[in-house]
């Protein structure tokens, strides 16, 4: 009976760190999306056909492997394009995967202007855990282009899950954005 709490938002906008934050206070294992993007860009740049499908192929072997199994759960963080049906088709495997096998699904959703997300994507942290972020010019030429292509938040109303919180974390520290989630969802403490 797993959990998994799937952080949403825009580039930037601080969901591993949050996400590296509430596995503290809990039993559930981060499991951040460059986790996999970074591993296959090794071999196949995530913009090629190969490259999506090798990282889509890995993150689903893990949900399956982690729904079925007797972990507390994990922590997932990925951008989820709202014009986007893949990204709203992904989410909901997601959550049926994990309902399928009688696991709770949470989900949480960050907000942040752009001008606070182009700060953060050069924080420390960020580029000590996503290696294909260190190209920072790269890096926030993506983050620009998404947020010219991609709607990443959702709309007013348009969630519709019952375990559903939306915050805007641009004057909210990681450690306090956690405890917020923690205490909404009556996740579990460490044991």
């Amino acid at each position: 009976m797993a959990k998994i709490v799937l952080i949403t938002g825009p580039q930037a906008v601080g969901k591993m760190t949050v996400g590296q934050e509430l596995s503290k206070i809990t039993d559930l294992k981060l499991f951040h999306n460059h986790m996999t993007i970074d591993l296959v860009s090794h071999f196949f740049s995530y913009g090629t056909e190969v490259g999506q499908r090798l990282v889509s192929d890995m993150r689903k072997m893990i949900f399956e492997e982690v729904a079925k199994s007797n972990l507390e759960g994990i922590i997932f963080t990925c951008v989820v394009a709202y014009n986007c049906k893949e990204d709203i088709e992904q989410t909901k495997y997601i959550k049926e995967l994990f309902k399928k096998n009688n696991g709770e699904f949470y989900y949480v959703e960050l907000q942040a202007p752009l001008e606070v997300r182009l700060e953060r994507n050069k924080t420390e942290n960020r580029l000590n855990n996503k290696p294909f972020k260190k190209d920072l010019d790269m890096s926030e030429r993506l983050l620009l282009n998404s947020e010219k292509i991609h709607r990443t938040n959702s709309l007013e109303g348009e969630i519709k899950e019952e375990n559903y919180i939306k915050i805007d974390n641009s004057n909210i520290s990681a450690k306090e954005v956690a405890k917020i989630i923690k205490e909404r969802f009556k996740l579990e403490e460490l044991k």
